[in-house]
């Protein structure tokens, strides 16, 4: 027999975890509007907007007009709603997964096409990929995303916290933040109150990330470029003292040569998930990374199949084998965009902004400096109505 009491609690427990992210909005009548919202991308079987959640939903056709409307109000606190959402997640999900007692959360960008004429920071992107099956060249929108690691289903999971995006608009001439200077201001504004390792891909390896994590007492584990190099620690000085600052770094070493010798790399049974019977073979070295400025832990790894590869943590204290895995797991964040964007739809919104310039064909970044105020206020408006959107995404698939 159909216990009908299952899908209202169910429900339930999802109402409660919404009712976690209240005191992001100013009104009530927002919130409600943000839940309905999320109650929306959670069901629906179409990627195709807003329309998608007003058939979903079985609302009335009139209140198409309301949701667009929601998704433009300043009665959402965009920041705080990312920060209640990443304290939410930690208490939803009560085993994250944690190495030498630390959470681990990645990070990775994601281009998204778009075509619209009037979107603002839409641009020309160039993907680095090595799928044939994607353009070299789109137009579309540059995001950058965080997610945390959790235990779930006997597996691992990364549960998206917060998406921003980081490219295409110019406010400043005065402006020299670069992608990694947005990446660290994104894992600020979730505000995670505890320490954590951050997984990213190579192109996060600069000493402008490692610095800005370290001062929060946070570390990262990376891969780092094959034509990269450290120095071995400068020996302390023996007998009369010289003038002059004592010498911090000694002998230059290419770690692409720490790859060179294989049959004297130690061997271990591979620690990436998913892999059985597979060995490894890899070298570990704490060496000094002038870009850091300290001392950092580097991994050479070899794969029988995979080829090699050069891994680094600021963490000294973390073995290579742990430094192996956590990176095997960025990969993570790529299922869930695959995720966000082939089943919740978190990226396909199409909201045009009325006024705005029409974009040409290969249009690049958007300079908003020498604007008026007004038309800077409606890029800013349309912006953060992406932003709520895909927001809206993000706790949709993390509640799923």
């Amino acid at each position: 027999m159909l216990d009908r009491g299952r899908p209202l609690s169910l429900w339930g427990l999802w109402w409660n975890a919404i009712l976690l992210l209240r005191p992001a909005f100013s009104r009530l009548r927002t919130f409600m509007w943000f839940a309905t919202i999320v109650a929306g991308l959670t069901v629906r079987v179409e990627l195709l907007g807003v329309t998608s959640i007003v058939r979903a939903l079985n609302l009335r056709p009139d209140l198409y007009t309301k949701l667009l409307k929601n998704f433009h109000s300043s009665a959402l606190k965009l920041d705080r709603l990312s920060a209640l959402w990443a304290q939410a997640v930690l208490r939803l999900f009560p085993n994250p997964l944690r190495v030498n007692g630390r959470l681990v959360l990645v990070g990775d960008g994601i281009k998204v096409p778009k075509r619209g004429r009037k979107m603002p920071a839409v641009k020309l992107l160039h993907q680095q990929s090595e799928s044939n099956t994607k353009p070299e060249y789109i137009m579309g929108h540059s995001l950058q995303a965080v997610g945390l690691l959790v235990h779930a289903a006997q597996s691992v999971f990364s549960v998206p916290l917060a998406a921003r995006i980081h490219e295409g608009l110019v406010w400043s001439n005065r402006d020299r933040r670069t992608l990694l200077d947005k990446m660290l201001g994104l894992l600020d504004i979730l505000a995670i109150p505890v320490p954590y390792y951050f997984v990213a891909d190579a192109y996060y390896a600069a000493g402008k990330i490692v610095s800005g994590l370290v001062k929060q007492g946070h570390r990262l584990v990376s891969r780092v470029k094959s034509n990269a190099v450290a120095y071995v620690p400068a020996p302390s000085r023996k007998g009369r003292k010289k003038r002059g600052r004592p010498k911090t770094y000694g002998k230059k070493i290419k770690l692409k040569s720490l790859l060179a010798d294989t049959r004297s790399m130690q061997q271990v049974a591979s620690p990436v998930y998913g892999e059985r019977n597979v060995t490894l073979r890899y070298r570990v070295l704490d060496l000094l990374w002038r870009p850091a400025g300290l001392l950092v832990r580097f991994v050479a790894v070899v794969h029988p199949t995979r080829g090699a590869c050069l891994l680094m943590c600021t963490d000294t204290s973390l073995s290579a084998i742990d430094i192996i895995r956590l990176y095997g797991l960025r990969f993570k964040i790529e299922h869930g965009f695959k995720q966000a964007t082939r089943l919740i739809g978190s990226f396909a919104y199409h909201f045009w902004m009325k006024d705005m310039i029409p974009l040409l064909y290969r249009n690049g970044n958007q300079y908003l400096h020498r604007k008026s105020a007004d038309y800077r206020s409606h890029v800013k408006r349309k912006i953060h109505a992406y932003h709520v959107f895909i927001q809206a995404g993000v706790v949709s698939q993390g509640l799923l």
